[in-house]
């Protein structure tokens, strides 16, 4: 009976059993289901895009890319954010079992969700941590960043990075997601990464970090703003030994171990990482280099089908720029133009117009609002909505204190207005220096300005300005190379008149005749227009485009005495024919990219023709000796320079734009000196290019002399002359010809001697010309 009674019972618990039992299952696969489909449609986009394939395999963690000078110099880098990646090998195991220990401790076996911690979390109301995974912290660092403070979008977020942190754990390692990971925290005060967080907080490699020092740092991992040792040391304490007892409770460390190092203190050796780069150079160059690199990465890309990104790809660019040179050339421009710059506000004090000449008080206004509205400032304001008076009225008005260029280091005023501190940048005059080797075509020296602090702008690539008188030797190369000329051919200096142009000569005297050697030598002005009438101006600038010249020239007979606006690397890299003889090489300063993995992504290749003979090359370096040994360019030999010297001065109407091209056997060097605008300049023979320009090419071969044999270049070169030259320079009859032999390409290659006799001298002469009258 009793039996039967039992057997009754079973059957009536049955159902209710059942019941629950089945429906636990279905909660469970339904779950198990619609977590899988949730996940699923994500991975789709139906929450949001997600990062494609290529994307998860090139997440981005900038690594900057290394600049190197010639002589194995780290000079700069291209980076968003100062990052030392390591390795995994780099990473010590305390540090690595730090991170288990504290944020995800069955990290090597899950595949980028852990299950169990999730249902931990949600058991625990979120008491025992998130539930989040290593790998899905990386998929939010490097995809989702900030949560958004809406539930339902964080929702979003963290389902989409939950289909990463899978993708990611389908791509990469366990230990490849543990160093992506700590490379890429930012443990705040510019410490990106774990490498820069243990040299800033200890003044170590992170493979030479302790454990209580290791468990400092991942403890920041929770929140580096509010545990960090510097700004609140006893709470970034108690968060250390939270970690060390999560060591302990995982069996990373031993109860001895533990109880040691408590009771360690923090231990703290914080300094802010300074630049990686120990010295650093001109910005000029570099600014110029990116604009190359990105257009020859543009093209390789179309070309190869592979993206670099100079911020982010670690790549290593070997230049020509030689280190010391380099510091050689600024601490040059220094040297002369500081003490130029005081005597240049002494010559404006009390002018109503300074530092401009020639203008109108309304004019001087409308200069000083142009530079304003070239500011980041006024342009910041403008996108803002702001009006020009609004803007206008705001850098009007005084301020505490505002930083402006000084050389003497950072300058301090108060009490004065950024139209202020416009006015007195207009009064500071700028230079530029390229320095190029003629054999190889490769720079030496790339001096763009100043500072770039305050000059954002580079004077050698960038910068086109008037050149003056330095345009005078392609003139007579031209004339030379058409007419088979010698420096002893005499030219007519009696005034010269072409329509409404007339040249004066600096001299202001006329008469007679005078050898190209000494009509060069003294930068006569009627000497260089006849040669152009001669020759003609499209003879001229086609020697001009064959010596690299790209910049927009004129079509007229001014050209002869400067009046094309060209650049310093133009003139520098035209100007080294002459030495290099008669061959262009094309100034270059990148010689080699390697990217991260060691694979030479760019090759120097000169790009060289031949424009001149060495004849005619040769004679050019004769007659620019001339100016340095009895011409406009003889100052130099009180610089103490003795070297054999071949060179050109230039100084542009009313003295706005200063040249100096210097050239010697193994290295040729050029420098301009001005005012950011070209109504600033000293009054009347101050401002031409032996006082202002001059100086600094001196003051820079007098370093590189004095360094020579390390750097390759010694006052004691020489020209290489051509074998009989002197024989063939016919000095007895007063034209001068002679035959150079084979005369060099020049445009057609062709010889235009009998052609331009032909052409009507009159004709030429009726061209229409510019009102300029240049040194």
């Amino acid at each position: 009976m009793a039996q039967i009674i039992n057997n009754r019972n079973k059957k009536k618990r049955n159902p209710w059993v059942f019941r629950l039992i089945l429906f636990f299952w279905i909660l469970l696969i339904g779950g198990v289901i619609s977590v899988f489909g949730i996940l699923y449609g994500t991975s789709k986009g139906m929450l949001g895009p997600l990062p494609d394939v290529q994307e998860l395999e090139n997440p981005e963690i900038n690594v900057a890319s290394e600049i190197y000078s010639s002589d194995g110099k780290l000079i700069d880098k291209f980076e968003k954010e100062q990052r030392i990646p390591v390795t995994y090998q780099d990473l010590p195991p305390q540090l690595v079992n730090a991170l288990l220990a504290r944020e995800d401790v069955r990290f090597k076996e899950h595949s980028g969700i852990d299950g169990e911690a999730i249902l931990r979390a949600v058991s625990s109301l979120g008491k025992d941590g998130g539930g989040s995974t290593i790998t899905q912290q990386l998929a939010k660092q490097l995809f989702t960043k900030k949560r958004s403070p809406n539930k339902f979008e964080a929702v979003k977020q963290k389902l989409k990075e939950w289909v990463v942190a899978l993708q990611l754990e389908q791509l990469y390692t366990k230990e490849e997601i543990i160093t992506m990971y700590l490379n890429k925290f930012d443990f705040i005060y510019r410490a990106n990464g774990i490498e820069a967080a243990a040299q800033t907080y200890f003044q170590k490699s992170a493979k030479d970090l302790t454990v209580p020092e290791s468990a400092v740092l991942i403890s920041m991992l929770k929140s580096p703003v509010y545990y960090n040792p510097k700004t609140y040391p006893e709470r970034s304490l108690k968060e250390r030994n939270v970690v060390l007892s999560q060591m302990l409770k995982y069996n990373f460390i031993t109860p001895s171990e533990f109880d040691e190092y408590k009771n360690e203190p923090l231990g703290l050796n914080f300094k802010m990482l300074e630049s990686s780069v120990k010295e650093t150079y001109s910005a000029y160059f570099k600014y110029a280099m990116r604009i190359e690199l990105q257009k020859y990465f543009k093209e390789y890309e179309k070309e190869h089908g592979v993206h670099y990104d100079l911020y982010r790809d670690g790549l290593k660019i070997y230049t020509s720029i030689d280190s010391r040179m380099q510091r050689m050339g600024e601490e040059a421009i220094k040297e002369h133009l500081e003490g130029l710059q005081k005597q240049f506000f002494a010559s404006q004090k009390g002018r109503s117009l300074a530092p401009f000449y020639n203008v109108s008080s309304e004019k001087r206004q409308r200069i000083f609002e142009q530079a304003m509205r070239r500011t980041i400032m006024y342009k910041n304001r403008k996108a803002q909505g702001m009006t020009e008076e609004e803007i206008l009225a705001e850098f009007n008005k005084p301020k505490d204190s505002i930083q402006v260029f000084s050389w003497e280091g950072k300058k301090y005023v108060k009490n004065k207005s950024w139209m202020d501190s416009i006015i007195y940048h207009q009064h500071i005059i700028e230079a530029g220096l390229m320095s190029m080797d003629p054999k190889d075509g490769t720079i030496k020296a790339w001096v763009g300005g100043i500072d770039w602090d305050y000059f954002k702008f580079d004077h050698v690539k960038q910068a086109t300005r008037q050149v003056g008188s330095t345009f005078k030797p392609f003139v007579y190369a031209t004339a030379i190379h058409q007419m088979n000329y010698t420096p002893c051919h005499m030219v007519s200096n009696a005034p010269f008149v072409s329509g409404n142009w007339r040249p004066r000569n600096a001299s202001g005297r006329y008469g007679g005749s005078l050898s190209l050697r000494d009509g060069l030598a003294h930068s006569v002005n009627t000497i260089s227009a006849r040669l152009i009438a001669e020759s003609g101006p499209e003879a001229v600038i086609q020697l001009a485009r064959d010596l690299g010249i790209e910049s927009p020239i004129p079509n007229n007979l001014t050209i002869a005495l400067g009046s094309a606006d060209l650049t310093l690397y133009e003139m520098v890299g035209a100007v080294s024919t002459f030495a290099n003889g008669g061959i262009y090489i094309k100034p270059e300063v990148i010689l080699s990219i390697e990217d991260k993995t060691g694979k030479i992504i760019k090759d120097y290749e000169p790009e060289t023709r031949e424009v001149l003979s060495e004849d005619v090359a040769y004679t050019m370096i004769d007659l620019m000796k001339g100016v340095i040994e009895k011409g406009t360019g003889k100052g130099i030999r009180r610089y103490g320079i003795t070297s054999e010297v071949a060179g050109k001065t230039g100084t542009t109407n009313e003295g706005s734009d200063s040249w100096f091209m210097g050239l010697t056997p193994n290295l040729v060097t050029g420098v301009w000196v001005g005012n950011e605008s070209r109504f600033a300049h000293f009054p009347g023979w101050q401002s031409q290019g032996a006082k202002m320009a001059l100086p600094i090419w001196a003051y820079y071969m007098k370093k590189v002399y004095n360094n020579g044999k390390v750097l390759g270049v010694q006052s004691s070169d020489k020209f290489e002359k051509p074998e009989g030259i002197e024989n063939r320079w016919d000095c007895n009859t007063q034209q001068g010809f002679y035959n150079f032999g084979n005369m060099g390409t020049m445009g057609d290659g062709t010889n235009r001697r009998t052609n331009q006799r032909e052409r009507s001298v009159n004709e030429i002469l009726s061209a229409d010309n510019d009102t300029i009258s240049f040194e």
